[in-house]
This record gives C-alpha cells, sequence and structure tokens, in this order.
C-alpha cells in the first residue's frame, strides 16, 4: 500500500437507483460523470487535481490540498444545483435525478489492487449513506442534499467564508453501523433527525415491601424488636406464619407458643388447653417459683399459704388454679 495522502473528498450519489432498469441506470452513470465534470471545470479545478473512484450508483472525486477547500464547497452549494436543474429539464421523468452529496477531508491510501482505502474515506462513506441525509433529500423540493464532516465544518464552514452560508448549517447525529457520526447538514433538518432521543427511565419510588406468608411487613434490616415483656432484642429466629383464614381455630385464648404476659406477670412453663373454666396439667402465674419483679419485695409476691375452701375462687396471678 502507498503511503497516505491528504485530500479534499467530495462523494455523489444518485438517489433510488437501483429502482431503475438497465438503460436508466446507464444513462444515469452518463448524467453523473457530466454534471460532476462541469462542476470541477466552473469552480477552476482541473482534471490533474482530482482523482475518480467509479462506485456503480455513485462517484469520489479525491481532489489536491493545493485547491482551497472553500472553493469546492462554494461549486457543491452553488454550481452542481444549477448544472443538475440544466439536466433534469431535458430528461424524461424516468431519467431525472436526485443527488446526495458530502464533502469531506482526511488521508487516503492506494493499495495494491488500486482500490482507495483508508479511515477517513470510510467514514465519509458513512455520512453518505446515512439514513438522516436521505431524508433530507427526500422531504425537500430541491434535488440535492449535502452534508459535510465535523472537520470541515470546524476549519471551514463556521468561519462563514464568501459563498458559504454558515447559518444555514444544522449539525446532526448521523447513525452508522459503527455508531453515531457526528455532521453539518445543509438546509432544514428532516423531521425524522428532530426527534428527540428517548429519556432514560426514570428511577421510580421505593417499592413499598410486600407482606410475607405471616401477614407481616418486613422491619429494617438490622433492627431489634421488643421481647415478650415489651424490651430486649427479638429472636433470631423467623416469626411463626399465622393460620390462614381457612384453618383459624374457633374462637378464645390460644397460647401459640412464647410467653404471653397478663398485667406484666409472666405466663411461664407449660400450658395446655385452658377452655371452659378448667385448667390442665401446670400452670403458673405471677411470680410463684420465680424471681420476685422489680419494684416489689418478695413478701409482696407471696403466695397465700392459707387453705382455700372448695368454694373459694382464686384470683389470677395471686396463687395456684384449682379444681372447682
Amino acid at each position: 500500500m502507498n503511503d497516505p495522502v491528504n485530500r479534499t473528498m467530495l462523494l455523489v450519489d444518485i438517489e433510488k437507483f437501483s429502482d431503475r432498469d438497465d438503460v436508466e441506470q446507464a444513462f444515469l452513470r452518463r448524467m453523473l460523470y457530466d454534471v460532476v465534470d462541469r462542476t470541477m471545470e466552473r469552480a477552476g479545478i482541473d482534471e490533474t487535481l482530482r482523482l475518480r473512484a467509479d462506485q456503480g450508483d455513485s462517484v469520489m472525486e479525491f481532489i489536491d490540498p493545493n485547491v482551497p477547500v472553500p472553493q469546492v464547497l462554494r461549486s457543491v452549494i452553488t454550481e452542481l444545483p444549477a448544472q443538475l436543474k440544466a439536466v433534469n429539464r431535458m430528461a424524461s421523468s424516468a431519467a431525472q435525478m436526485r443527488l446526495r452529496t458530502v464533502v469531506a477531508s482526511g488521508f487516503i491510501a492506494l493499495d495494491e489492487r488500486g482500490i482507495w482505502v483508508g479511515s477517513d474515506l470510510n467514514h465519509a462513506c458513512r455520512l453518505l449513506d446515512a439514513d438522516l441525509l436521505r431524508a433530507a433529500l427526500r422531504e425537500r423540493p430541491g434535488d440535492v442534499a449535502l452534508c459535510v464532516s465535523q472537520s470541515v465544518h470546524a476549519g471551514i464552514v463556521r468561519h462563514g467564508h464568501l459563498g458559504i452560508p454558515a447559518e444555514d448549517f444544522h449539525e446532526v447525529t448521523l447513525a452508522s453501523k459503527n455508531g453515531p457520526l457526528p455532521a453539518w447538514l445543509l438546509g432544514p433538518v428532516p423531521a425524522s433527525g428532530q426527534a428527540a432521543a428517548a429519556p432514560g427511565t426514570a428511577a421510580g419510588p421505593t417499592p413499598t415491601p410486600v407482606p410475607d406468608a405471616s401477614g407481616e411487613r418486613p422491619g429494617p434490616a438490622g433492627g431489634t424488636e421488643a421481647g415478650p415483656s415489651g424490651g430486649g432484642p427479638a429472636s433470631n429466629s423467623a416469626p411463626a406464619p399465622a393460620p390462614t383464614p381457612s384453618t383459624q381455630p374457633p374462637a378464645g385464648i390460644h397460647f401459640t407458643g412464647g410467653a404471653p404476659a397478663f398485667g406484666g406477670s409472666l405466663v411461664m412453663g407449660n400450658q395446655h388447653g385452658v377452655s371452659g373454666g378448667r385448667v390442665d396439667g401446670d400452670v403458673v402465674m405471677g411470680s410463684v417459683g420465680g424471681p420476685p419483679r422489680p419494684g416489689r419485695t418478695p413478701d409482696q409476691d407471696a403466695p397465700d399459704t392459707t387453705t382455700p375452701s372448695p368454694d373459694d375462687r382464686h384470683t389470677p396471678g395471686t396463687g395456684e388454679a384449682g379444681p372447682r
């Protein structure tokens, strides 16, 4: 491959070329060559100062760097549409053509097979083939759509040289298979290019905790809950799930585990089937057999040692419950 050389690149493509039959395509190719040659001649760019590469439905002109880029741009903006209009006036509707054009600059090289290669050339070809440039030509009444590369705009267009309307160029981002490409389009941006990018999905509100199987909402991680007497850390074991409505036990007081509290006194030990006024098993209420409650002396919590009569009824929490 030869050493890369710096060139101004002019790419011109015929719209809907593949929709024509062979005879029409051959005619359009001749007309395309004629339009480009006359445009270059009117701009004072001799054939010795440019190289051409034929791409079938398009042509690429690599112009010598000694030719000022503003000179090339002015010819494409004014002379190319005029020459194309003259040709279309004399052609039938089937032989008329519309053109997409790109002006870029960069380094290209000639490989062993005589093919021009280079990343800057690839970039220009992506601009020429972009859907947005196709849409721009489709939506405007004129017959030419022009796009320039970012480097050409930064170095030439934005400075407002004579004959180059910088205010008529609009920054666009063209989609390509290699990702988005920045460029500048002459004339109005097509409707498809004005649509804003879809906004990112906004973060929604914090979801409300969903009750688990026991009907409880999960508490904060690492927190503590009140123990059986209202204080102290909660047990590490998971709470037992509540029975489903279909398996609810009959109305009454049911001890399914833990240590229930009555008026501040603990019910400890094994309790079974407390119902119907009958107590089976060992039921201890109050502080009998255990340590005294805070704030009270042992004498205050001592059970009544008087032997009750069979008819006496014991108040819960003052002694043992016996048979009636």
